[in-house]
C-alpha cells in the first residue's frame, strides 16, 4: 500500500483499498460538479478514471470548477485535471477526451469501455437525457447529478431515485423527457430540495444545449460531486 493511502486504510481497511484499486469509472462532464468527483475519486485511490470534457477553461468558471484559475483561462479543462490528478496518485490510469462526444460516439465509449460505474456530470439537458436513457438500456451502475445552480443550503442536498425528487427544476425537466422514452424511476440522482429564485437565472443564446442557466455559489457544486463520490466510493469498495 502507497504511504498515501494510510489514513484511508485505517478507515476503510485493506480489502477496500484493493478493491478500489481495480475498478474504472467513467465521468462525462467536468466543470463543477465532475472536477471535484473526480478528484476525490483520485484521492481514495481509485485505479482508473476514464474522464470526457470538451470544453475549455473559462473565467467565469474560477468561482466553483476546481481546474480553473487565471492561468488555467484557454486550456482544456480535461487534461488540467488530467496533470493535477498524476500529482496526486503518479501511478492512476486516465483516459482523457478532451471532446464533445456525439450521440454514436458516446455510445460506442460507454458500451465498450466495461466501467464499473459511471458518473454524469453532464449540466446540458439533451446529452445527459441520452447517456442516461444508454445506462439504463444497458443496465450499468451510474448516477447522475441533477441541478447545482441556484442553490445555496447545503442540507438540502439530498440522493435518491429520481422518481423522488422535488424542487430541481432540472430534475422536473429531465423526468418529463425520460417518460416519454418509457423510463419513470432506476435513475440515481443526486440533487437539492431548495428552491431556486427566479431572479437568479439567464437564458444563453442555446450553446452547447443550453438555453439557459442559474447563478452558481462556489461550493455547491463541490458538494454535489462530494455526494456522488462519496456514493460511488462506498459502492465500489463494497462499504454499502
Amino acid at each position: 500500500m502507497s504511504d498515501w493511502l494510510q489514513r484511508t486504510q485505517l478507515l476503510i481497511g485493506d480489502e477496500a483499498i484493493k478493491q478500489l484499486k481495480e475498478k474504472h469509472v467513467l465521468i462525462i462532464g467536468l466543470g463543477g460538479v465532475g472536477s471535484y468527483a473526480a478528484e476525490f475519486l483520485v484521492r481514495a485511490g481509485v485505479g482508473q478514471l476514464t474522464m470526457v470534457d470538451g470544453d475549455l477553461v473559462d473565467v467565469t468558471n474560477i468561482n466553483r470548477q476546481l481546474q480553473a484559475t487565471h492561468e488555467t483561462i484557454g486550456k482544456s479543462k480535461a487534461k488540467v485535471l488530467a496533470a493535477r490528478f498524476y500529482e496526486i496518485n503518479p501511478e492512476v490510469k486516465l483516459h482523457v477526451h478532451d471532446r464533445f462526444l456525439e450521440p454514436e460516439d458516446m455510445t460506442t465509449l460507454v458500451t465498450a469501455g466495461k466501467f464499473d460505474f459511471i458518473m454524469d456530470c453532464i449540466d446540458s439537458l439533451s446529452p445527459k437525457l441520452g447517456l442516461i436513457s444508454l445506462a439504463k438500456r444497458h443496465k450499468l451502475l451510474f448516477i447522475s447529478a441533477m441541478g447545482a445552480g441556484g442553490k445555496l443550503d447545503p442540507s438540502k442536498i439530498k440522493i435518491a431515485d429520481i422518481s423522488r425528487t422535488k424542487e430541481c427544476k432540472f430534475a422536473k425537466a429531465i423526468k418529463k423527457r425520460l417518460k416519454k422514452v418509457g423510463i419513470r424511476d432506476g435513475v440515481l440522482v443526486v440533487y437539492s430540495e431548495e428552491i431556486q429564485p427566479k431572479n437568479a437565472l439567464q437564458m444563453t443564446d442555446g450553446n452547447h444545449y443550453k438555453r439557459s442557466f442559474y447563478g452558481t455559489i462556489s461550493y455547491m457544486p463541490a458538494l454535489f460531486g462530494l455526494f456522488m463520490a462519496s456514493e460511488v466510493i462506498r459502492r465500489l469498495a463494497g462499504l454499502k
